[in-house]
């Protein structure tokens, strides 16, 4: 082989050479592309699901507080007419209903 021929198959094979390396990167960036939009719509589901959740303990919590603000009431209620029969009773026993 003379000197042309080898610089004609060194040309040929860096050409292969750029073109299979040019193809590899593209379609390495095509699927890291897909992968990191599939990655994006599992985070995005998930964090809709926690969403979700966090929704319904905060909902739970609502109740559950409101249970015991309406059980709060009873007993605040139950306590002042306690206190208002011990006062009719420490009136009635030291006389000072009487007059």
């Amino acid at each position: 082989m003379n000197e042309p021929q080898v610089w004609t198959l060194i040309g040929v094979f860096a050409a292969g050479m750029c073109g299979t390396i040019t193809l590899v990167v593209t379609m390495f960036a095509h699927i890291m592309k897909t992968e990191f939009a599939s990655v994006r719509n599992e985070f995005s589901s998930e964090f809709a699901s926690v969403r979700t959740e966090i929704a319904s303990v905060r909902t739970e919590m609502a109740l559950g507080f409101e249970a015991v603000r309406t059980e709060f009431r009873a007993v605040h209620g139950r306590i002042d007419a306690l206190d208002r029969d011990v006062n009719a009773i420490y009136r009635h026993l030291f006389g000072i209903d009487r007059g």
